[in-house]
C-alpha cells in the first residue's frame, strides 16, 4: 500500500465535515493537483469526545460516498503507541507511530554496542546532494545518537511489527513521529534515524521530525522562518538521499504536524518542494473544528449564542482544557476577553476575533487557541451542538471548504 506524493491529514472532531473537505480537494484536482485525504484522529481526541476509531472509519467512508470521491483515501491511527494501538487495527490503514516519549531513554548496553557496530560500516563522511556540508559519522557521534534515539527507534520497530502481524505486510502506511520531542533533529540525526529504521525493517512512508520553533495549535508559526527553511530543505535532501541509499520506500516523505495555519511557512515550503521535486504530508484536521465555530458564529442567532456559550465555558475551564495540549498552546489569560465581553459581540466581531487574519485588528490568537482546545465542551453539549451542525450545514461547509482550499492548499501546494 503506497501513499501518493501529496497527502493531507483531514478529518474533524465530530465527523461531519468530510464532504466539505473533499470539495476542497476536488478544487485541487480541477487545478491539476492530486492530494490524497487522510482522516486522522488521535486517542486523546477520541477520549475527550467519546468516539472510537471505528467512528472515524465510518465518517470517512460516508464522506467518500457522499462526495463521490474517486481517489485513494486513508484513515490514520494518529499518534498511537503499543498502549492503545489495538483499537485502531481494524478500522485504520495508516498508522502514525508516536515514539517521542522514548527519545533520550538510555538503551541496553548490548543493543547500543550492536547498533554502533552495524552503523559503523557507514563511511566516515557522506556527501549528500543539497546539503552545504557533508555528514561526519564518528564513533562518538554514533554513541551520542544511540543514547538519544536508539530506544525510540526500537519502540517504533516493535509497534510496526505488532501492526504488521495483525494486518499483514504492505497493507498499511506507516509514519514515524518525532515531532513532540524536545529538540529538533539535525540532518545527521535524521539520516541515522532513517538508517536505523531501515535496519529494523520499518518501511516508513512518512517521517515527522521536530523543527525549531513553536507549532502551536491553530495559529501561525512562532520562530525564525529562515532557520525553519534551512531545516526543512536539509531534511528534504536527507530523505532524497536516504531513499536511494537505504532501501526505504520510494514514497518516503516529510510530514509536518500541527501544520494547519502555519501561513508564514507556506511560501518557503512551496519553493523547497519545487526545488527538490519533493512530496509532503501535512496535518490540518484541527483547523476544521474552528471553521465549524466560525460558521456557527456567522449564522447569528442561536448559532452565535452557542458559540458564545462554548467560549464562556472554555474560559472558565481553561486550565483543564489546555492541560492535554500544554506543549502546543501559549495562552495569556490577560489577553482573553471576559465571557461577558464576548457575549456582547455581534457575529462580525466574534468571527473577526476567531478568524486567523493577522491583518485584522480584532484577531486574537489567545482567543483562537483557547477555542481550538475547547471541542470537549461541544461534545458535552451533545445533541445541541450536533443539531446545530445539521441546521447550519451550508454555512459551515462553505467555511470548511474555503479554509482548506484558499488558505492551505493553494498557498502551500500551488504557490498562489
Amino acid at each position: 500500500m503506497q501513499l501518493q506524493p501529496y497527502s493531507l491529514g483531514i478529518g474533524d472532531r465530530f465527523g461531519r465535515q468530510g464532504p466539505a473537505q473533499l470539495a476542497a480537494l476536488k478544487q485541487a484536482q480541477a487545478a491539476g493537483l492530486a492530494i490524497t485525504p487522510v482522516w486522522n484522529k488521535s486517542q486523546r481526541e477520541h477520549q475527550l469526545i467519546g468516539t472510537t476509531p471505528a467512528d472515524t472509519r465510518t465518517a470517512a467512508d460516508q464522506a467518500v460516498r457522499a462526495a463521490a470521491w474517486r481517489g485513494n483515501y486513508f484513515v490514520d491511527a494518529d499518534h498511537v503507541s503499543l498502549k492503545n494501538v489495538d483499537a485502531f487495527l481494524a478500522p485504520c490503514d495508516f498508522f502514525t507511530l508516536d515514539v517521542a516519549e522514548f527519545i533520550g531513554r538510555a538503551p541496553d548496553k548490548g543493543e547500543l554496542a550492536a547498533f554502533k557496530k552495524s552503523q559503523g560500516r557507514l563511511p566516515g563522511r557522506l556527501a549528500v546532494p543539497g546539503l552545504e556540508a557533508p555528514l561526519e559519522i564518528t564513533a562518538e557521534g554514533l554513541e551520542q545518537f544511540g543514547q538519544t534515539y536508539l530506544v525510540a527507534v526500537r519502540e517504533a520497530a516493535r509497534l510496526y511489527r505488532h501492526i504488521a502481524t495483525a494486518k499483514g505486510q504492505e497493507r498499511f502506511v506507516v509514519e514515524v513521529s518525532l515531532d513532540e520531542g524536545s529538540a529538533a533533529q539535525s540532518p545527521l540525526e535524521l539520516f541515522l534515524i532513517l538508517s536505523a529504521l531501515a535496519a529494523e525493517g520499518v518501511s516508513a512512508q512518512t517521517i515527522a521530525p521536530k523543527f525549531t520553533g513553536r507549532f502551536n495549535k491553530g495559529v501561525d508559526y512562532v520562530g525564525d522562518v529562515p532557520q525553519f527553511t534551512r531545516e526543512f530543505e536539509s531534511h528534504l535532501a536527507i530523505l532524497r538521499y536516504s531513499r536511494a541509499q537505504l532501501g526505504l520506500p520510494a514514497s518516503l516523505k516529510l510530514s509536518v504536524h500541527s501544520g494547519s495555519d502555519k501561513f508564514s511557512l507556506y511560501p518557503a515550503m512551496h519553493q523547497a518542494l519545487k526545488r527538490f521535486d519533493a512530496a509532503l504530508h501535512l496535518k490540518t484536521a484541527g483547523t476544521t473544528w474552528l471553521a465549524e465555530l466560525i460558521g456557527l458564529a456567522s449564522a447569528g442567532g442561536e448559532a452565535l449564542a452557542l458559540a458564545k456559550d462554548i467560549y464562556a465555558q472554555a474560559r472558565a475551564r481553561r486550565a483543564e482544557l489546555c492541560r492535554p495540549y500544554a506543549a502546543v498552546v501559549v495562552i495569556d489569560p490577560q489577553r482573553l476577553p471576559t465571557a461577558a465581553e464576548a457575549r456582547s459581540w455581534d457575529s462580525e466581531r466574534f468571527v473577526a476575533s476567531l478568524q486567523h487574519d493577522q491583518s485584522c485588528p480584532y484577531y486574537n490568537p489567545h482567543f483562537r487557541q483557547l477555542l481550538h482546545v475547547a471541542y470537549k465542551i461541544a461534545a458535552e453539549m451533545g445533541e445541541r451542538y450536533l443539531n446545530a451542525l445539521e441546521r447550519y450545514a451550508p454555512i459551515i461547509s462553505g467555511q470548511v471548504t474555503a479554509n482548506l482550499w484558499e488558505r492551505h492548499i493553494r498557498p502551500l501546494f500551488l504557490g498562489t
